[in-house]
């Protein structure tokens, strides 16, 4: 054994290391890929989360000596080390007569750090750094494999050819052959008939070839020259040239495939192409064919300004040859169809910032036929803002303010344009908080808003609340009072003389608004105020600290008329357990309900030695000392009438870890006042296995809903997993055309190899609610089912064919992965 010059070491190796820089770049520009170790151990969602993180590759499929045959797991992965550490070279036999070159035969070996190099032969010429590594050549570091029949070169000027290689990538498993890699520079390569995939060693099910691969890091890309792509030994794509990533910059190119079929649209193919414009802005061309509606363009552009940054989405669908759609409000067919989106944000000064969003379609179908087949939550309506913002600093005080204006289009196809909200042209708010010491401060929150509709009482409203607000605690308690006073104005146009509100004396007649400026204005008094107790307790064998926080709240607002007061955008809230300490029950300002209450809460946790919370339990109501007065318009031809109520609800929360694989969560309302529930909802969520999740749900609120919901991701077999949804609606009585039967249901299964991905979902359900929303229109229309079949290939370490089908399953599995 014969220790070298570190300045001089291991030149052979250096230069065999850049052969696989370029592989490892062409996995990563064939799509990015999620991280995953090659043992297959995967980051588990927590029980109950509701937004989970990708599903890393799962590589345990791959055979476990899948490796190139030299490789050694023991050798070191900490590469750090290389600059400090020394050259160790064995052979058996050195000759080195004339101290300028090294002939080494024999079992060659060279070690340093994490990299190692064998050969049978290899000569080094000290002065002039220049190698030759002859019969068996095989290199190893912490990132990868390579062999070769001969590696020769320079050292000093980075330049290397490779005869006969076999690579393999050991933290992306890329791996493949080039009959030869030729180094220009130590950022220029070359490898010609070159293969890439990540299927194990001499099985590969996928790959690409190349008759030339060029790889620059200096500028981040690459070029590939007559390549293809293949499924087994069947040549799939052909791409005479095209430039792919070598890191994380951007590239011009095509984006990978969707596929899938619709009974609204049909079959759909979407081919995507991204063009890497300029450092700061950029374009994806996405031209689409729906078999039953015909072709579009959807194209999408992105910039990044000094002081500006901004979207804009524009698809165009000419002359749709598809039918319109029965009941619905518009003709569509053989009519011209698109949505725009445009966002932009623009400093202006200081603090301030402009920002617009525009969102516009040329009919409220359009959603209906593209948008939510494949999953997308319903859309009703396309809000269009534009404002301008800004806050900081007085001194002490924070400050925050805004002006602007908001506008809706119509986007559900069973309903005309007087379902849309109020439009706001303009909306201003102004907001200032000001500590005065450590435990007060002073604040005030300020809107003026001008609604627009249509047909309907418009006019403007002001809403002023200044407040005084106090903290006093310590860890075991805690009393926060509250004064504020609230003053609403409004000037009312528009014909307000012919609108009104039936009056709270059941007369069945309707009282106008004979005010054009009518005004509210009460304070608004809370004290908030709490204790936490815990206690070391043992439970089946195990120990946790238990805590126990009661809580009280009263709050008063004494009794204004309202019913000469609009309403703009105002709506009852509902009732659930963080409203048993709400100033008010409804939102908006156009009503604020009259209080002399006390609440009383009470919650428990179960605590175990590393923090986790096994158990929350939480229990209250709301005494009233005085009736609810302020009510919401109850329709045609009744009242609504004051509530005398002497308590509210009973409102109980529990939440219970069972168990690391087992967590169920529960809510219930029960009304002491009708003897009735008013809502209720129990989720039991369970880990099967490491990769599969089970859920039932089940919900329930008098007068508007009561469904049943069980998901599931159930693991076959190391390579097979069945997916599955069911959502089921009972009628709710008293509900105009009410969802009942099954809304939703999905099937699916999965197969997973070493190397590929497949994924076919069927899903049936009810358009988008809008069933729910609004009666069909149709005489004897009663079933707006749609289906959709979704198919979709991944090829790990490129991506995939399509991406609907993850948003889909996450939205209906809780815990899909």
């Amino acid at each position: 054994m014969r220790k070298l010059p570190p300045r001089r070491l291991l030149a052979v190796a250096a230069a065999l290391a850049l052969v696989g820089v370029p592989v490892e770049a062409m996995g990563s520009s064939l799509g990015q890929h999620r991280k995953s170790s090659l043992d297959g151990r995967e980051q588990v969602c927590p029980l109950g989360s509701f937004h989970c993180a990708p599903r890393p590759y799962n590589y345990a499929m791959c055979r476990p000596n899948a490796m190139l045959e030299f490789y050694d797991p023991a050798l070191s992965r900490d590469s750090s080390l290389r600059d400090t550490s020394n050259t160790y070279v064995t052979a058996q036999h050195v000759d080195s007569s004339n101290q300028t070159v090294y002939h080494l035969a024999g079992d060659v070996r060279m070690e340093r750090a994490d990299q190692r190099l064998q050969a049978d032969t290899a000569d080094y010429n000290d002065d002039t750094t220049d190698y030759d590594a002859r019969g068996n050549v095989r290199y190893q570091d912490a990132g990868q494999l390579l062999a070769a029949s001969r590696a020769r070169g320079n050292n000093d000027a980075s330049t290397g050819i490779a005869d006969d290689v076999r690579y393999q990538m050991l933290d992306s498993r890329g791996n493949g052959t080039a009959s030869k890699a030729q180094m220009f520079d130590a950022d220029r390569t070359r490898y010609s008939q070159a293969t890439y995939s990540t299927c194990d060693v001499g099985h590969h099910l996928w790959e690409f070839r190349g008759k030339s691969i060029s790889v620059d890091k200096e500028t981040g890309r690459g070029v590939a020259r007559n390549a293809t792509f293949r499924v087994g030994s069947v040549p799939l794509i052909y791409l005479p040239w095209f430039s792919f990533p070598v890191d994380n910059r951007r590239m011009t190119g095509f984006l990978y495939p969707t596929f899938g079929h619709s009974s609204r649209s049909g079959y759909f193919l979407s081919t995507p192409y991204y063009l890497n414009l300029a450092p700061n802005y950029d374009a994806t061309l996405d031209p689409r064919v729906y078999s039953t509606r015909g072709f579009m363009l959807d194209t999408e552009f992105r910039y990044l300004l000094p002081g500006s940054s901004g979207t804009l989405d524009v698809q165009y669908l000419p002359n749709d040859h598809g039918p319109t759609d029965p009941g619905t409000t518009a003709n569509t067919a053989g009519t011209n169809r698109y949505r725009y989106t445009i966002n932009d944000t623009t400093h202006l000064w200081g603090s301030w910032n402009f920002s617009t969003s525009i969102d516009r379609s040329s009919d409220n179908n359009f959603y209906y036929d593209f948008g939510n087949q494949f999953g997308g939550a319903p859309v009703y309506s396309l809000a269009s803002t534009a404002n301008v913002a800004g806050g900081g600093k007085w001194g002490d005080a924070l400050w925050n303010a805004s002006v602007g204006g908001t506008a809706y289009q119509n986007m559900n196809p069973f309903l005309t344009d007087a379902s849309l909200p109020y439009r706001q042209l303009p909306n201003a708010n102004f907001n200032v908080d000001l500590p005065l010491n450590r435990w007060l401060e002073f604040g005030m929150t300020n809107q003026f808003v001008a609604f627009r509709k249509p047909g309907a009482v418009e006019g403007s409203r002001e809403d002023i609340e200044p407040f005084a607000a106090a903290d006093f605690g310590a860890p075991g308690w805690f009393v926060r009072p509250r004064v504020a006073w609230r003053y609403t104005d409004y000037q009312l146009s528009n014909g307000y003389q012919n609108y009104g509100y039936y009056g709270l004396l059941g007369s069945g007649t309707t009282t106008p608004f004979t005010q054009r400026s009518p005004s509210r204005s009460l304070p608004i008094v809370s004290l908030d105020s709490g204790l936490v107790f815990d206690r070391d307790t043992s439970l089946f064998g195990h120990d946790y600290t238990q805590t126990l926080e009661p809580r009280l709240y009263y709050l008063y607002v004494p009794y204004r008329d309202q019913n000469n007061l609009p309403l703009f955008d105002t709506s009852l809230m509902s009732f659930d357990y963080w409203q048993l300490f709400s100033t008010n029950q409804f939102s908006g300002a156009d009503r604020q309900m009259n209080a002399n209450n006390l609440t009383a809460a009470v919650t428990t946790r179960l605590l175990d030695d590393g923090g986790v919370e096994r158990l929350s339990a939480s229990f209250g109501q709301i005494r009233y000392f005085t009736p609810q007065r302020v009510q919401m318009p109850n329709g045609a031809n009744t009242s609504s009438p004051a509530t005398d109520w002497s308590g509210s609800s009973y409102v109980a929360q529990l939440d219970l870890q069972l168990s690391d694989r087992w967590r169920a969560s529960s809510s219930y309302q029960w009304s002491p006042n009708t003897r009735r529930t008013d809502m209720a909802m129990l989720q039991l969520q369970g880990r099967l296995g490491l990769d599969g999740v089970v859920n039932f749900a089940y919900r329930y609120r008098r007068g508007l809903m009561e469904q049943y919901s069980v998901s599931a991701v159930y693991p076959l077999s190391e390579r097979w997993r069945l997916i599955g949804a069911w959502t089921y609606a009972e009628p709710v009585k008293g509900v105009a055309n009410p969802l009942k039967g099954t809304i939703e249901a999905l099937a699916g299964i999965e197969y997973d190899s070493c190397c590929v991905t497949l994924r076919l979902v069927d899903r049936s359900y009810v358009n988008q609610g809008y069933y729910g929303v609004a009666p069909p229109t149709t005489p004897g229309q009663t079933n707006l089912r749609d289906n959709a079949i979704m198919f979709e290939v991944v090829f790990k370490g490129l991506g995939s064919t399509g991406g609907q089908i993850d948003p889909l399953l996450h939205r209906d599995i809780l815990g899909y992965q």
